[in-house]
């Protein structure tokens, strides 16, 4: 990878029995952000353990465009139809050092 992405992960800890109605909302608001020009691609996921505990990976070309979103109105209205189903959470950012896709690691190795 020549650039290597800004990578946004979010929990969210929901409110128990909400779980539904939440991943539905997550889903139905998503190209807020994927048709953002800036967005690379996100992922819903749920813990294995917890149930009502989720994750958002979400990448994006550099941190100053991934700033200028998370601002943005847009952002700000996407946020308010998420926050009724949680009671907490948090956000982690991280710039991707290397990303090796599916079959590439033994090519590296060589």
């Amino acid at each position: 990878m020549s650039n290597p992405a800004f990578r946004v992960m979010l929990r969210f800890d929901i409110n128990p029995g909400m779980e539904a109605d939440f991943e539905q909302t997550w889903l139905s608001i998503g190209s807020v952000i994927t048709d953002h020009p800036a967005n690379l691609g996100q992922w819903l996921m749920k813990d294995s353990q917890q149930d009502s505990t989720y994750y958002v990976i979400s990448d994006w070309v550099d941190e100053p465009r991934f700033r200028e979103f998370e601002h943005s109105d847009e952002h700000v209205e996407h946020r308010k139809k998420l926050h009724p189903f949680r009671h907490g959470g948090a956000m982690f950012t991280m710039n991707v050092v290397f990303a090796l896709p599916a079959g590439e690691a033994a090519k590296a190795l060589r």
